[in-house]
């Protein structure tokens, strides 16, 4: 997930895209590695096909990884998707850059300007990888669109798949008790007593069971409560890739960050559903592991874990959500860090904080006002050292 402080993309903005996008003879499209812009180069790029515009699509972890493989571009537009070029609007004019607007939403109206029908619900779905609420000013167009598609709200939880005690484990949309242990939620579902078939009641019922259960948390109880409702009263896709938008959503965040090439294969449109739903229950697992097992140090406004295997951004932002006493949580690694903030945190910018830590210690990164991620260079100490300096 990423956003920043900096303006959205107006109308006239993703007009200019469209229409260099029309005009490009080749387009390659480098998607920062998160769930909403996997989605956004994907939308684009269904969009490219349907004009017969050739294109290719890569996923980028920082931002000198992005300058790196631009740079070996020849006679192509290049398209930043999700991730600051460290340029200016000048020097890339067609870059769809991190903003408070979800990615996927301006790629949407892009592909609308290309004169296409884009994919609402993979649009949707990485509106809400981005964090966004469905409905919201900046999504309530993609809804709509989505809707005529046959998509529509439940009681419930927000899974990929059908199977309970799977969707439940291995989701990371939130964090409980039996999260990464499928066994465990079998047997928290059995004091249910639910019916074979799972009606709008039995929905609410896990619902409810899933929101008391990841909420009971020590401190930052109202930051869980807010993000639970993510999870909650979920879309369903008829005929879809996966059983919800916001399971969809899940997906999507963790082949991006862990399975790349899958990622794109699943954005464009090919049946990778088998790929993606083992790389998304392995990262669940990996991540829950973290959350439960890393070694933690709270400091003034930082909380600090420490793991091993981990992938650092998803459990990040759920160490943020529902484990972190204060308002930014880093989680490292021996050779990676990841950052997440919510907006009460203060002026301090994490993409700033990122990038004094990583002059010091040596790598790079890729950040915003409120996240970021970094493969940093030396002891995971010394890193951890400047950027608490840093922030």
């Amino acid at each position: 997930m990423s956003t920043s402080g900096r303006a959205t993309t107006d109308a006239d903005a993703t007009s200019d895209i469209a229409a260099q996008l029309r005009e490009a003879g080749f387009v390659r499209l480098f998607a920062h590695a998160d769930g909403d812009s996997l989605a956004a180069s994907g939308v684009l790029a269904r969009a490219l096909d349907e004009i017969g515009s050739p294109f290719q699509v890569s996923v980028v972890e920082t931002r000198d990884a992005y300058i790196r493989r631009s740079e070996r571009v020849d006679d192509a537009l290049v398209v930043p998707i999700g991730i600051d070029p460290g340029q200016t609007d000048e020097s890339v004019l067609s870059a769809i850059r991190p903003t408070t607007r979800p990615t996927s939403a301006t790629a949407f109206e892009i592909a609308r300007d290309l004169g296409v029908t884009p994919d609402a619900v993979l649009a949707l779905a990485g509106a809400v990888a981005s964090g966004a609420a469905i409905g919201a000013d900046d999504t309530a167009g993609v809804l709509d669109a989505a809707v005529e598609r046959g998509v529509e709200q439940r009681p419930g939880v927000g899974l990929p798949v059908d199977d309970l005690s799977d969707g439940l484990a291995h989701s990371t949309l939130f964090h409980a008790s039996y999260s990464g242990r499928p066994e465990a939620v079998q047997a928290t579902l059995a004091e249910l007593a639910l019916p074979a078939e799972l009606d709008a009641d039995a929905h609410r019922r896990i619902a409810s069971l899933v929101a008391l259960d990841a909420t009971a948390v020590d401190e930052g109880q109202a930051r869980a409560a807010e993000a639970i409702e993510g999870a909650l009263s979920p879309y369903t896709i008829p005929d879809g890739p996966f059983a919800t938008v916001e399971g969809y959503a899940d997906v999507l965040s963790a082949v991006a960050s862990n399975a790349p090439g899958t990622g794109i294969a699943l954005a464009l449109g090919y049946d990778a559903r088998s790929d993606a739903l083992s790389a998304w229950r392995t990262h669940a697992a990996a991540v829950h592991d973290g959350l439960q097992n890393g070694t933690t140090g709270r400091y003034d406004g930082l909380f600090v874990a420490r793991v091993e295997d981990a992938p650092v951004r998803t459990t990040a932002r759920l160490l943020l959500q529902y484990c972190s006493p204060e308002p930014t949580a880093l989680v490292v690694s021996a050779d990676e860090a990841a950052v997440a903030a919510v907006d009460e945190a203060g002026d301090a910018s994490v993409e700033d904080a990122l990038a004094s830590a990583i002059e010091t210690t040596g790598g790079e990164f890729a950040g915003t006002n409120r996240r970021g991620y970094a493969r940093f260079e030396g002891e995971t100490k010394s890193f951890i050292a400047a950027f608490r300096e840093a922030l």
